[in-house]
């Protein structure tokens, strides 16, 4: 059975940076596209981040360009999602998903991040 555990939430002030992880297993990672997506209370599910299966062809959403990176490894099975000068509004459980290029798709159970002082 095709398993994502995300890890790394938690509780940061804002400006602060946080590392979450999405731990893959067991499929063919290298064939899936990889992203993030994030939930906050009372709205709809966003794509915050995502990886190409070759190429690690990155895109990110307005909202978090320039201050988010995500990067996957081959070897380890995983993807990370390195975020940096965190705002209030980032505040949402992150959702670590699964595509490949027939459509099957995987999510996890998601992560809580609150960003606050």
């Amino acid at each position: 059975e095709v398993q994502l555990v995300e890890s790394g939430g938690g509780l940061v002030q804002p400006g602060g940076s946080l590392r979450l992880s999405c731990a893959a297993s067991p499929f063919t990672f290298s064939s899936y596209a990889m992203s993030w997506y994030r939930q906050a209370p009372g709205k709809e599910r966003e794509l915050v981040a995502s990886i190409t299966s070759v190429g690690g062809n990155t895109k990110y959403a307005d909202s978090v360009k320039d201050r988010f990176t995500i990067s996957r490894d081959y070897v380890k099975n995983s993807v990370d999602l390195q975020m940096a000068s965190l705002k209030a509004e980032d505040t949402a459980v992150y959702y670590c998903h699964a595509l490949d290029n027939y459509g099957t798709n995987y999510w996890g159970r998601g992560t809580q991040v609150t960003v606050s002082s």
